[in-house]
């Protein structure tokens, strides 16, 4: 998933920019006017590198989860959901150019459906927010007890502890006001995603593990979890509207989304090939438990796992933390504000201790509100905005079809993702 920064006044999704000379206090100069007044100055190469760091996330872990799940067929639906994000993130730039005092995301939602669609827009990326950043305190318990399984006590146990010293560790980096550094660092979520694709393949051709697995060819029952972990990996259409606005040539941006989604989908199709068929069906939810830990590239691979997180975990409740405080009128009071935070951290916390299955939960976070925000708001907007809706034609009918697919997915992706979650929290 993606790091978060201050946005506009739903503080919408954002991502630390790759900046050239002034272009990050330009790009935030919304009241001034018009996409094209030559306010954004960030250049095609780094527009590129904001893009790949928003759409690279956790997601490349459960990759593989997700193609042992659904089979080898079911690696076409990776490619469909890809294309399909794709074309919806042309729709946000579209709609975009039909109104230019669009800045962010709600603000689309506002433009097509008034408060309430901005407001729905909100929650949905709010949602979203939490249960990630709760989905990475999961992942740092699994990948901790992973490398020291002799940790824990009688009462609590190993994943537990790592969980609760984590939030520790979280907790001051969310109550800094400044979040600049930590913005820098979690966008070495480029990088990092190259160097743990680079340590599985190291791990799997040169440490022994090999490529033994065959893996199955098509598994129906499997499919719904494929879609929504398929589909968590491409919840970035909130950033877009940011990156759109920050550019110096506004016109290359078809390009920057095409190059972005080239990458990401490769880098999320070779993981997937990978892990499957190093563990075939014995593949855990994140593809890092698989791995030995005596072996130097696993290490790395695990390590690269850790840190990320750490970094975005802070810039993830951002957001959150500025509506609470606007919320519940905190105003200058340092201390209401801190409680907050903490609260907010506590909760996550808890959740994460209660609800501890880190690739359930990112399911139910692609089937609820990826596809939500990615593949069915985009489209609603659109028809809404461009009036494209009032009249009969192959582009109504394509973007009809994807809302359709997109509910469907929405709905047997959420029931399945909840069922699954219930039956290990309250066995049948």
């Amino acid at each position: 998933m993606k790091a978060a920064v201050d946005g506009d006044d739903d503080l919408s999704i954002g991502i630390p920019l790759l900046a050239d000379n002034g272009e990050a206090d330009s790009a935030h100069q919304h009241q001034l006017g018009h996409h094209n007044s030559g306010l954004g100055s960030t250049s095609f190469f780094k527009t590129c590198f904001n893009g790949v760091n928003a759409l690279s996330g956790v997601g490349i872990l459960s990759v593989p989860y997700a193609l042992s799940s659904g089979g080898w067929l079911s690696l076409l639906l990776l490619f469909l959901i890809a294309g399909c994000a794709y074309y919806t993130s042309l729709l946000i730039k579209r709609c975009m150019d039909l109104d230019t005092s669009i800045r962010s995301y709600p603000d689309i939602g506002e433009r097509a459906f008034g408060s309430t669609g901005r407001m729905f827009v909100a929650v949905t990326m709010n949602m979203e927010l939490y249960l990630v950043a709760t989905g990475f305190v999961i992942l740092e318990g699994d990948n901790l007890q992973n490398l020291f399984p002799a940790f824990g006590g009688d009462f609590v146990t190993g994943k537990q502890a790592f969980v609760l010293i984590i939030g520790l560790i979280v907790l001051p980096t969310v109550w800094l006001d400044n979040m600049a550094i930590l913005s820098y660092i979690s966008a070495t979520g480029v990088v990092a995603s190259f160097l743990l694709i680079a340590s599985v393949l190291w791990s799997a051709v040169f440490d022994g593990i090999g490529f033994q697995e065959q893996g199955t060819m098509f598994q129906s029952r499997g499919i719904p979890t494929a879609i929504s972990l398929y589909a968590f990996c491409y919840c970035a259409h909130p950033v877009f509207p940011t990156l759109y606005t920050s550019m110096r040539n506004q016109k290359q941006f078809s390009k920057v989304l095409l190059v972005c989604f080239l990458y990401c989908t490769m880098s999320y199709g070779s993981m997937a090939v990978l892990g499957y068929l190093m563990f075939g069906s014995k593949v855990q939810s994140q593809v890092t438990l698989n791995l030995p830990t005596n072996l130097v590239s696993s290490k790395v691979a695990i390590y690269t796992t850790l840190v990320n997180p750490l970094a975005k975990y802070a810039l993830m409740v951002c957001p959150i933390v500025k509506t609470l405080e606007r919320r519940f009128l905190v105003g200058r009071s340092r201390r209401w504000s801190i409680l907050i935070r903490t609260a907010l951290v506590a909760s996550t916390i808890f959740v994460a201790l209660v609800v501890p299955f880190f690739g359930y939960l990112m399911s139910l976070v692609g089937a609820f509100l990826s596809v939500t925000a990615s593949i069915i708001l985009p489209c609603l907007c659109y028809m809404k905005i461009s009036g494209i809706y009032v009249r009969i034609g192959s582009e109504l009918i394509v973007l009809c079809g994807i809302i359709v697919i997109g509910i469907i997915v929405l709905l047997v992706g959420t029931y399945t993702a909840l069922l699954e979650i219930l039956s290990h929290l309250i066995p049948f």
